[in-house]
């Protein structure tokens, strides 16, 4: 069945409106996925299309997406559908007309109200997914530390020593982790967790918009923590988050400790450099 016909018929089916549109070309995007955006000439759909073999990715995606818009605090993708057809996966979102400029102090408090509005019972998420193209363990946990020393630090340096990279020194790095993140309470809250500057924007209007997830219950902290790598959020958007929820002391400790672990997944996915960087944040918990 042609790929193109098979989106429309499944956007018809699901809308409940006929849609016989045409690619319109790509907006640009990540460096997983090809994307194309679909219209008829009066409604427009976002599309990811990749290999068929990774529709998992895009299931994921699409849990996460629902996981956070259901929260109902910041402006989320509706997922419209995902399936194979043709040998190809394929995710059909909402469409949104996307601005870099907007109300960062809003998007703080937005983040800060989901995180507040969203707290479970443990930390981990119903299945595993995927920090970038990484698969990312989720296994329940009922301790914090334990979780991210198990499913985030451990898992990544177990992947970056198929790699090349080798510290001698992981398990006094994890016993050293685990000593500072007992040193807060933290409570299990739903987390975008893959918060960086390419996965943040605004509406047309300056409305806040958030997508491309790596969802778990975790510490709050870590997607604030995210945002300030790879350049950083205006600090607007910090502001805007302490006005709703302030921050514990020690989190410019704690924040080197989760940003480790998107450092080791670079490098995991991409090494070059990422490996000293990751040697000398390792360097600057043990201290």
């Amino acid at each position: 069945m042609n790929f193109w016909r098979e989106i429309n018929q499944r956007i018809s089916q699901i809308t409940g409106q006929p849609f016989a549109g045409t690619p319109q070309g790509s907006r640009g995007g990540g460096c997983i996925h090809e994307n194309q955006v679909v219209s008829d000439g009066e409604r427009q759909f976002f599309i990811k299309i990749n290999r068929e073999s990774q529709l998992d990715l895009f299931i994921t995606e699409a849990l996460g997406l629902q996981a956070l818009g259901a929260v109902n605090c910041l402006k989320i993708p509706q997922v419209i559908g995902w399936g194979t057809v043709d040998g190809q996966a394929y995710l059909i979102l909402e469409f949104l007309t996307l601005a870099q400029r907007g109300n960062w102090y809003l998007m703080g408090q937005q983040l800060a109200q989901m995180h507040r509005q969203s707290v479970g019972q443990q930390f981990g998420w119903e299945r595993d997914n995927y920090i970038g193209a990484t698969p990312q363990k989720n296994d329940w946990h009922s301790d914090w530390a334990d979780f991210f020393c198990k499913c985030r630090l451990g898992y990544q340096l177990q992947l970056a020593r198929r790699r090349g990279g080798h510290f001698p020194h992981t398990e006094k790095l994890l016993n050293r982790v685990r000593q500072v993140l007992n040193l807060t309470k933290v409570e299990p809250v739903l987390v975008h967790g893959d918060l960086w500057g390419g996965n943040v924007a605004f509406t047309s209007a300056g409305e806040p918009v958030m997508f491309d997830p790596a969802v778990y219950y975790g510490h709050r902290e870590v997607d604030v923590a995210m945002s300030e790598l790879f350049g950083g959020f205006s600090p607007e958007f910090y502001r805007g988050y302490q006005s709703e929820w302030a921050l514990a002391d020690g989190y410019a400790e704690r924040k080197i400790i989760y940003n480790l672990y998107h450092i080791l997944n670079h490098f995991n996915l991409f090494g070059g450099s990422y490996w000293q960087q990751a040697e000398r944040m390792m360097a600057e918990i043990m201290r």
